[in-house]
């Protein structure tokens, strides 16, 4: 039982997180255009963890990667299918709920049904537009506290509505913020979370998830965000020498097509608008960081961690969005700063979202689970070594009816498979981190391919969907979005 004198000796703990943030995206990483002060300043205060990924590249598996501590193929989504209940008996909230926190989410869940909790005391609600929730026939009462709340703003009616400038959720097309910018769902979080500090149990630490629906599309940050990267220099993609491989998907007219080339004024406001939203994030972490100050919660006696579920391609090699296990998809900032934390850290150890319950867990001092898939980061932000570093990453995203894309990746290369066609890729990760150049037709590399060939074949030898047999890799069986056991929800 926690008492007021136990409460007071425990460190609280906020994680925050952002929705399609690209790991080489902060200015603290070496990127030329980015800028992101503020979150240079907690990993300078923390540990970068610089090889961070996501293990698959998109919401619904990445989040529940996140809030398990589970792999993709131990909780069972392993593609985006909307609608599937998260019925999981152990989650990160739940856990530290049980142990004596006070807990709030507030923000971009992406569970199912939209109101589960996921182990949190309450959570505030906001996914952004969501397909799946967006219904005319329903109250949005039900599925977005942000959208009730802009509804009762002074200028507002009650048709006002987030989704009113038109910019579409998951394109290209980027224009500035058409309200006060006090009025964004970026702000709104933050507001959210300062009210949390003055409403809390005192007796009682707290687990605060800050969690921004941007830079996801709609690339729609303020106007002093966007006009910062309008004004710098022409945005240029890189293009791989295997990027051909997508070209009879492309769709150059069409506005979200995951393949296309855009003429190059389209993709330099595309750019503009994704950095906008991060530098507008930033100054609101910014924003947070001084109010949790003020109410005496720094990193002397708090930890923070910031991180995302995947990354935005961003017209690298010709594609968009994520799914893939490309850098720009499946590469994920990750920071971690508190009380032990050795600062200017900066950690080559291979990290993924599955980390991030047993890592915060560990760093309130609480039991963590048996059976987690995720490592705890603890003595690595502390300046040490892990217990045991991991020697791989395995990536993978389903299509239903298509294909599952599959990636392990390890301190040098990484080992792309596509189950289709049984297509291989292989990247130099160390002399090629912008994946120019893929190596797997190379006689030297036969190697290589092979022996990251064998590690996929044991992470899949009992796959439900069938991708061995024989101690092979087996092409062209039909993938799946959730793994037998999971049940669909009924809508209502």
């Amino acid at each position: 039982m926690i008492t007021a004198m136990t409460a007071a000796a425990l460190p609280n703990i906020v994680l925050i997180t952002a929705d399609q943030w690209r790991g080489d995206h902060l200015s603290a990483a070496g990127h030329p255009v980015a800028r992101t002060p503020f979150l240079d300043d907690l990993a300078r205060r923390g540990t970068r963890f610089d090889r961070a990924y996501t293990p698959s590249p998109s919401c619904i598996p990445a989040r529940a990667s996140l809030h398990t501590g589970l792999a993709p193929r131990t909780h069972g989504r392993v593609g985006y299918e909307d609608g599937v209940p998260w019925d999981f008996p152990v989650t990160m909230a739940g856990e530290f709920g049980r142990q004596g926190y006070q807990t709030r989410a507030i923000g971009k869940m992406h569970a199912a049904p939209a109101r589960n909790r996921v182990g949190f005391d309450e959570v505030v609600l906001h996914d952004g537009y969501m397909h799946h929730s967006r219904r005319r026939r329903e109250d949005p009462r039900f599925t977005d506290d942000y959208r009730t709340w802009l509804t009762r703003q002074p200028g507002q009616t009650v048709d006002s509505d987030y989704a009113d400038h038109g910019v579409d959720c998951n394109s290209m097309v980027a224009r500035p913020w058409p309200r006060a910018e006090h009025l964004h769902p970026t702000n709104w979080v933050v507001t959210e979370a300062v009210e949390f500090m003055y409403r809390r149990d005192p007796t009682r630490p707290f687990f605060l998830n800050l969690s921004f629906h941007r830079p996801h599309p709609p690339f729609d940050p303020p106007q002093w965000a966007f006009d910062q990267f309008m004004a710098a220099p022409p945005y240029a993609p890189v293009v791989g020498d295997w990027a051909g491989r997508f070209d009879r998907f492309r769709q150059d007219d069409r506005p979200d097509a995951p393949v296309a080339e855009y003429d190059r004024e389209s993709l330099h406001r595309a750019r503009a608008g994704y950095l906008g939203n991060m530098v507008h994030i930033d100054h609101q972490i910014q924003r947070f960081m001084e109010a949790a100050a003020e109410f005496g919660f720094t990193v002397e006696n708090t930890w923070f961690c910031f991180t995302s579920d995947h990354g935005e391609m961003l017209g690298e090699h010709r594609l968009w969005r994520k799914s893939l296990p490309y850098e720009g998809s499946a590469r994920i900032p990750f920071l971690l700063a508190g009380p032990e934390s050795e600062p200017g850290g900066v950690s080559g150890e291979l990290v993924t979202l599955q980390d991030v319950m047993p890592t915060l867990l560990d760093c309130a001092g609480l039991e963590v689970p048996d059976g987690l898939d995720g490592r705890s980061l603890r003595a690595v932000a502390a300046g040490g070594a892990p217990e045991t570093p991991r020697e791989y990453v395995h990536i993978e995203h389903s299509y239903q009816g298509g294909q599952s894309v599959h990636a392990v990746v390890d301190q040098r290369f990484k080992y792309v498979w596509f189950s289709g066609d049984g297509h291989e890729q292989l990247f130099d990760m160390v002399d090629d981190r912008e994946e120019l150049r893929d190596l797997a037709a190379a006689p030297e590399s036969a190697g290589a391919l092979a022996d990251r060939r064998s590690v996929l074949v044991s992470l899949l030898a009992d796959s439900p969907e069938g991708y061995v047999a024989d101690g092979a890799l087996v092409p062209g069986r039909e993938p799946v979005e959730v793994l037998p056991g999971a049940r669909p929800v009924v809508n209502l």
